[in-house]
């Protein structure tokens, strides 16, 4: 005969088994790395992360850990051993992720102030100087990030082919890469390089504006810069803003319980938020691996340009 006590003993035993098999991810994994590529010197990226890894620990109920890696390649080869489980992508790393065979996933990216998912490549130089276009810096010097950085060097790459520029490295004087994109506004302050490539949301939502509010950019008198000491002189067309992915091999209850907390994190730690972007992200967008298909095809167009040079 079943009784009431009988069908309050199974689903209590249901429930717990549900919760159990639910939890059973976190005795594999005990312990997540979350990797990012630093925008800006190390220390400062560990101030504007560590709110968030305290928030995705608690949430999650395992220990988040960040590791600053040195280039997009180190997060690359970090998310192909298994040893990187979630990932802060730009959108050409990503791509060159899944060009290479990386197992990875693709699951939100940041919604900007103004509700959009996407920023630009731009070319800064100094306001002071007399370059008004590219075509006046023929034979200068130009500033770029890192190899697979989007914004910093394979979008520059592509809008400067447009213009007939097949070949930057002959066009330039010197083409330098900088390692980072606060370091590539450091070099064009301090008239190492003429031109810059670097990331622009807006005036208040990019490299520069962080650095400004920092007071990194020093004059030649020591006088902190201002944004009306620099000038853009060109605009890409938007780019998707890069992902956030997980290792594609993670249970599928680690994936869900991952994106959620992303999901959450505006209204569950907004303070912990809106540290990442000084207050500029309104959320996070949740997003597919496929919606970074055309970037595949940018850097596929990129890889033509470089084997074109090298022949």
């Amino acid at each position: 005969m079943i009784t009431r006590r009988l069908i309050l003993a199974g689903a209590a035993a249901l429930a717990f088994t549900t919760s159990a098999s639910a939890d059973d991810w976190k005795t594999k994994y005990p312990e997540l790395t979350f990797a990012v590529v630093p925008a800006e010197n190390a220390s400062g990226v560990t101030e504007r992360w560590a709110p968030f890894m305290t928030y995705l620990s608690k949430g999650l109920g395992v220990k988040v850990t960040l590791r600053i890696a040195n280039d997009y390649a180190a997060v690359i080869e970090g998310q192909r051993a298994g040893n990187i489980h979630i990932a802060s992508y730009g959108s050409a790393s990503f791509a060159r992720a899944r060009l290479t065979g990386v197992k990875t996933d693709a699951f939100a990216n940041d919604i900007n102030a103004d509700g959009s998912t996407g920023y630009y490549s731009v070319f800064f130089v100094k306001a002071s100087s007399a370059y008004k276009k590219i075509d006046d810096l023929k034979g200068k010097n130009l500033g770029l990030v890192d190899p697979n950085s989007t914004s910093g060097n394979n979008v520059p790459r592509f809008e400067l082919d447009k213009m007939g520029i097949h070949d930057a490295d002959s066009y330039f004087s010197k083409v330098v890469f900088t390692g980072s994109h606060e370091n590539a506004m450091l070099a064009l302050a301090q008239g190492t390089v003429d031109v810059a490539a670097n990331q622009w949301t807006s005036d208040d939502d990019s490299t520069l504006a962080q650095m400004l509010t920092k007071g990194m950019l020093k004059s030649a008198d020591g006088s902190a810069m201002k944004k009306d000491d620099f000038r853009i002189i060109h605009k890409s067309a938007p780019i998707i803003n890069g992902p956030y992915a997980y290792n594609s091999d993670l249970p599928e209850d680690a994936k869900a319980a991952i994106a959620k907390a992303f999901f959450d994190a505006p209204s569950k730690d907004k303070a912990a938020f809106d540290r990442l972007s000084d207050g500029q992200k309104k959320g996070f967008h949740p997003a597919t691996t496929k919606d970074w298909d055309g970037t595949i095809e940018l850097i596929k167009f990129v890889d033509a340009l470089r084997k074109k040079k090298a022949s």
